[in-house]
């Protein structure tokens, strides 16, 4: 089950692109939350305590604003184009007994004796999209590979989820499969490439000298 954490934010008034740059500066991160059928509210959140939150697999949050705790998805986030620095965040707001449905990671566990015995291991999916109660809004799926052979699959219906886990992709899609090991075909011979003997220029230039000589 994801962590629930606790993210102090304070209200922002100041918009546009310099504005944001100079709070960044700051150590915070420009932030939305929405829904409910409430306004959107233009929030601050501490970059560091943001950053840690999402790193440590949280996905639900508690949002404290004075003496305000409203519960929190993290619903999209926008990172710098080398990934190390969060630029922005929107949060939607939650009721702690609603369902939700959201992306949840892959995770694969074990060795699979297809690959050990040479198959190709493939995952088509990565993520699972599921439909769960907020407050168990599970890290990862894990799905365990130590059985799989060469020419097996393990499509989405098969997952073991946890209690309250629905599946929404197709139940028949690929999670992961182990592939015959590739062979490399071999390239046809050429007929009469051994017969053709190639021009020795050393030779031809012994020969011309033998000829001279025999004159």
């Amino acid at each position: 089950m994801a962590e629930t954490v606790v993210l102090a934010v304070q209200e922002r008034t100041s918009k546009g692109t310099r504005k944001a740059r100079k709070l960044r500066g700051q150590g915070l991160v420009p932030a939305v939350v929405y829904g409910h059928e409430e306004k959107t509210q233009s929030l601050t959140v501490n970059g560091e305590e943001l950053t840690k939150a999402v790193k440590h697999g949280a996905r639900l949050v508690d949002l404290k604003q004075g003496e305000s705790l409203q519960k929190a998805l993290i619903r999209e986030l926008q990172w710098d184009p080398l990934g190390h620095d969060i630029l922005h965040v929107d949060f939607a707001r939650v009721a702690a007994d609603e369902r939700v449905t959201l992306d949840v990671r892959i995770e694969l566990r074990g060795t699979a004796p297809g690959v050990t015995a040479g198959g190709v291991l493939d995952q088509p999916l990565h993520n699972l999209l599921i439909e769960c109660p907020v407050i168990s809004i599970p890290e990862s799926i894990r799905v365990n590979i130590g059985e799989l052979q060469i020419d097996q699959a393990i499509h989405v219906k098969e997952l073991k989820l946890p209690e309250g886990v629905v599946a929404k992709n197709d139940p028949d899609a690929i999670v992961v499969q182990v592939s015959p090991p590739m062979v490399e075909a071999e390239a046809p011979a050429v007929p009469g490439a051994e017969q053709a003997e190639p021009e020795v220029i050393g030779r031809a230039k012994a020969e011309e000298g033998e000829e001279e000589a025999e004159k």
